[in-house]
């Protein structure tokens, strides 16, 4: 693949919900190109598309038409079971809600996508201990979820995304389930994996929250509205991650 080839592209993508009643559009023909090592936000109203849109370049959802190409691949033939092992070895998802399995610790959470994937239990087990301890949760790796806060297992939800060292990283609204201090914690995380070269694309309906992105995508009614560079700097007037997050205090 050519260096400057995009490490993800979407060709008119289109994706109907079917409900009572006639289908509604949610993704209306999208073209979309996300270059390696970019950080991405897609922001828009609630209900505009921007989850479905996520869940279809994660393979979490099949397009009605349209093609999608990961790194030089075409995928649009990827059986339910292929996608299932390139998320695990390539895309890593964070979600609004955690997803974190309740009934195991937070050491096993983390591990489980790396065991999955067939890393040796103790490359699992280094890794899970390095990325805890960066993200200050080495102390609570026998934890359950239920016992941390929302911003302790959105970072638990991170670090068993990161696990597998992933070419791509969604994120599906990771800081709307939490509080500014939250928000604060994820973003700034977020920000340094970026720094490190993570290519990440963000959904969010918070125009600050997206503001930390180099680009930004405004979707509306299942379309691209606008599409642009912010030049290397986290917000148009050169605000600073924290200067944005402290917006939402």
């Amino acid at each position: 693949m050519s260096q400057t080839a995009p490490l993800l592209r979407a060709e008119g993508l289109v994706k109907s919900h079917h409900g009572e009643g006639a289908p509604a559009l949610a993704v209306r023909g999208v073209d979309l190109s996300v270059r390696r090592g970019e950080f991405v936000a897609v922001t828009g109203p609630s209900g505009a598309g921007k989850s479905t849109l996520l869940h279809l370049l994660g393979g979490l959802q099949r397009p009605d038409r349209g093609s999608l190409t990961l790194e030089g691949e075409c995928t649009d033939s990827w059986s339910e079971a292929r996608w299932a092992v390139q998320r695990r070895r390539r895309i890593g998802i964070v979600f609004q809600f955690f997803n974190l399995v309740s009934n195991l610790s937070v050491a096993d959470n983390v591990e489980l996508p790396a065991l999955l994937a067939g890393a040796a239990p103790r490359a699992a087990r280094a890794e899970r201990e390095r990325l805890l301890s960066e993200l200050g949760l080495a102390d609570k790796d026998r934890s359950m979820p239920g016992e941390l806060s929302g911003g302790q297992q959105q970072r638990v939800a991170l670090a068993r995304a990161l696990v597998n060292h992933p070419t791509l990283l969604l994120a599906d609204e990771p800081a709307g389930s939490l509080d500014s201090k939250g928000t604060r914690e994820v973003m700034r995380l977020l920000s340094r994996f970026h720094a490190r070269g993570q290519t990440i694309l963000l959904v969010t309906h918070d125009a600050r929250v997206a503001s930390a992105a180099d680009r930004v995508i405004s979707f509306f009614d299942g379309r691209i509205v606008d599409d642009a560079e912010l030049d290397g700097a986290p917000t148009p007037r050169g605000a600073g991650i924290s200067d944005v997050l402290e917006l939402k205090d």
